[in-house]
Order: structure tokens, then C-alpha cells, then sequence
């Protein structure tokens, strides 16, 4: 069973259904869920081949209204989403430098139904760190819908401000002689992955390519999940290699790449994939 099915089936049996209820609303747990695993996998750092570090302190900001309507629940939600993280981490074999903590927070630039996440990693020592410093953070793009501006969350290391004077430093690159992230032992392509750093853009979101295969689709099991109606839950796939090439699951609307109904393509630097109303924009870069 996968984690966040087990995740889903935890929620169902708190406080006697009241989840089910407030979860009417737009955002969903299970969507914030997800979103808690892309941003371990996008924010992943390898330190050496035994350790692979994530995050461990995030922010989920929801609209006002959204808020509002989960703020009474937040400590549940919250230690909820945490045990997902844990779950998701062991699964991956991903470790981290403190406790997991998740926590809710009021945007008020955010429509209903719209939400972010942001998240830092945290030595042991840091993790008592007063929450107040973390509104110095720059906006990022909302999941849910398209961005209401600000700058693209790649360009804000995680989108949490530099480390306070004195703290142990908290690499967001692998320290010397660490090993890059590559793909797993095996996978296609893994030679040119070790030189090159691959990565779509979303709604001025950034996903980096960190394995040998990306999947996209609608689907909150999917690596990437992108919302829209004209998406099919497991929509293509992005495959690294020289040259890295994009491949449709049997999609209901297909893909198109640089203008071309197509199946299968080869991608280059700043091909643009259409699926349903979405545009992606492949990038890569040696080094």
C-alpha cells in the first residue's frame, strides 16, 4: 500500500469523521501530501553515497479561508503530515538532521483553494528556532492554480531565509567531496546525468530531474503533479539520457513538443511540452 493511501486512511478515523467533513473544501489533504513528497525529492541533497539529506521543517500556506477552516486542526494535521514525511523518507531511504515538523500558516495573497509549501533543513538544535522569523521568506508559486507572481521557488534555495549567525551551516549543495545527485545505479542515461543538470518549469515553478524517469500527470502518485482537467493521471514521462526524450502513457489528449502532435520526442534545452492547457519547458545545463 502506498504511503499516501495510508495517509488517507489514518485522516478517516480522527475525531470521529470531523476531517471529512472540513476537507470539503478545495485543498485536500492528501494534494498537500503530495506536495510534502515533491518537495523532499526536488529539495534532496546527497552527501555521500550512504546519505541522502531532505528537508525537515515545512510551511503549508493556505488562503484565508482555508486557513480558517483547518487552523482548529492544525496540530493533528500536522503531526499527521509529519508521519507521512517519515513514511515517504523511509521509503526512499532519505534521512534528516532534525525532527519533522509541519506547519500551517495564513497567505493572505492566496485564492481558495490555493496553497504553498516551503520547508528548510534543521539541525536537531535549530528546530526550536521561534517560528516568528519564518515571514521573511519571499512568495513562491501556489499549488492548485497558476502563480500570482513572485520570483520562481528555485531561485530561493526552499524559500527560507540564510541560516541566523553562528548556526552549524546547512549545505544546500553537497560539501566537498560529496557525491552529485545522479539517478539510480541502472537507470537510463546515468553517465550524462553526472554532468548534467536537467529540470522542467511549470507556472514558473521549478522541478528538478533527479532520477532516471519523471512522470507527470494528474494524479497525486505521479512524481510531478500538474492540475488540470485536460491532464490524465499518469500522463507521459520524462526519460534521461543523451539525448533525454519525453514518452506519452497513453494519455487521453496526448502531448505535443515544440508545435508537434507526437508520442514520443527528443527534447533539447527550452523545448516546450503542451499537455492539456499546460505548458512545460524543458531545461538542461552541463555542470
Amino acid at each position: 500500500m502506498g504511503v499516501l493511501k495510508r495517509f488517507e486512511q489514518r485522516l478517516e478515523g480522527l475525531v470521529n469523521g470531523t476531517f471529512a467533513k472540513v476537507f470539503k473544501s478545495e485543498v485536500q489533504p492528501v494534494e498537500i501530501a503530495g506536495a510534502l513528497q515533491r518537495e523532499c525529492d526536488n529539495n534532496a541533497t546527497i552527501w555521500n553515497r550512504d546519505r541522502t539529506v531532505v528537508p525537515n521543517d515545512f510551511i503549508v500556506e493556505l488562503s484565508g479561508p482555508d486557513f480558517e477552516r483547518l487552523s482548529p486542526y492544525s496540530g493533528q494535521l500536522g503531526d499527521e503530515l509529519a508521519g507521512m514525511v517519515r513514511d515517504y523518507a523511509k521509503q526512499q531511504r532519505y534521512t534528516f538532521m532534525g525532527t519533522i515538523k509541519v506547519h500551517l500558516e495564513k497567505a493572505d495573497d492566496l485564492d481558495t483553494g490555493l496553497y504553498r509549501v516551503r520547508s528548510r533543513t534543521l539541525a536537531a538544535s535549530e528546530s526550536q528556532e521561534p517560528q516568528g522569523q519564518l515571514g521573511q521568506q519571499a512568495p513562491q508559486a501556489p499549488y492548485g492554480g497558476a502563480p500570482r507572481g513572485g520570483p520562481s521557488p528555485a531561485t530561493q534555495g526552499g524559500g527560507y531565509p540564510p541560516q541566523p549567525a553562528g548556526a552549524p551551516p546547512m549545505p544546500s549543495s553537497p560539501p566537498p567531496g560529496a557525491a552529485r545527485p545522479q539517478p539510480r545505479a541502472g537507470g537510463p542515461g546515468a553517465g550524462a546525468a553526472e554532468r548534467t543538470r536537467r529540470w522542467i518549469e511549470i507556472n514558473g515553478a521549478r522541478h528538478q530531474i533527479s532520477r532516471p524517469t519523471l512522470v507527470l500527470g494528474r494524479s497525486t502518485e505521479a512524481d510531478v503533479r500538474i492540475d488540470d482537467p485536460g491532464v490524465s493521471r499518469r500522463h507521459c514521462e520524462i526519460r534521461v539520457g543523451t539525448p533525454a526524450t519525453i514518452q506519452d502513457l497513453g494519455s487521453t489528449n496526448g502531448i505535443v513538443v515544440d508545435g508537434q502532435h507526437t508520442t514520443r520526442a527528443t527534447l533539447r534545452d527550452g523545448s516546450r511540452i503542451v499537455v492539456g492547457s499546460t505548458t512545460i519547458v524543458y531545461r538542461q545545463a552541463e555542470g
